[in-house]
């Protein structure tokens, strides 16, 4: 099952932080909270599932953003990225090194909100922090990225917008020429690029190439017939050089 990716902003003016969530909602995000402090913020860390962070570095109170952002990367290991008015270089620097994965300065627009999020994805799936966060985000449309994070890969279902799949929930990987095309319980995604490059995203104890035009999630496999594996309706070849490695996955009574 595919689900939106849950946001948490939090920003203490209210009146900014309503319009940033309006905003994202409209372009296919869900609102995990709005949070005026980091007190506030880490309840909602604790209580609700949150896929990225969007923290403003001034807030009100004795922690800033940069302070949350520490707590984030100590307890909770998911991508946040910065939004500030400002970018002097004691604030910069200070910023690195907490190792935000993007970073936007206000005033700004929606495509560059959706782009600053999706290098926040892309480069904690790369393990690769922004290398200067004091220029704006850019990134190139035709990486067709998959994201890996966690038990999760991060899929485009349209251009600029990711939808979050648990891995369990991904049936089978089929190669069609130049595309794959990843199908899960309830959908399909389509990517032009090959299998092998997203075959290498995923864990090898759970997904198993069985053909030079397949790969399989091992546990969503529901039976074989000779050399063909069935999940549910699908049938699905192995071939010769992948068979032995396959069917010793099976114990036969």
């Amino acid at each position: 099952m595919s689900e939106k990716i849950r946001l948490l902003i939090v920003e203490d003016e209210i009146t900014l932080a309503e319009d940033i969530a309006l905003r994202l909602t409209e372009a296919g995000y869900l609102i995990a909270g709005i949070a005026a402090n980091v007190d506030e913020a880490l309840v909602i860390l604790q209580n609700k599932r949150v896929d990225v962070a969007i923290l403003d570095i001034f807030l009100h109170g004795e922690l800033d953003g940069i302070d949350l952002a520490e707590i984030i990367n100590e307890r909770f290991n998911i991508p946040f990225l910065f939004l500030s008015s400002y970018a002097n270089k004691p604030l910069v620097e200070r910023a690195k090194k907490v190792k935000p994965y993007a970073y936007m300065l206000k005033p700004f627009n929606d495509r560059q909100v959706q782009v600053a999020i999706e290098m926040a994805l892309i480069n904690f799936s790369n393990s690769a922090p922004a290398e200067d966060i004091s220029t704006s985000c850019a990134f190139s449309e035709d990486d067709n990225q998959v994201l890996q994070l966690k038990d999760s890969l991060f899929l485009k279902k349209r251009d600029s917008y990711f939808e979050r799949v648990d891995l369990k929930d991904i049936m089978w990987l089929e190669a069609c020429s130049n595309y794959t095309c990843i199908y899960t319980n309830s959908d399909k995604f389509m990517y032009s690029i090959v299998l092998k490059k997203i075959e290498q995203k995923l864990p090898e104890n759970q997904f198993m190439r069985v053909h030079r035009s397949y790969v399989v999630n091992i546990e969503n496999i529901t039976g074989f017939i000779g050399n063909t594996l069935c999940i549910n309706d699908k049938q699905i070849p192995v071939s010769k050089v992948h068979r032995d490695e396959v069917f010793k996955k099976f114990t036969v009574i």
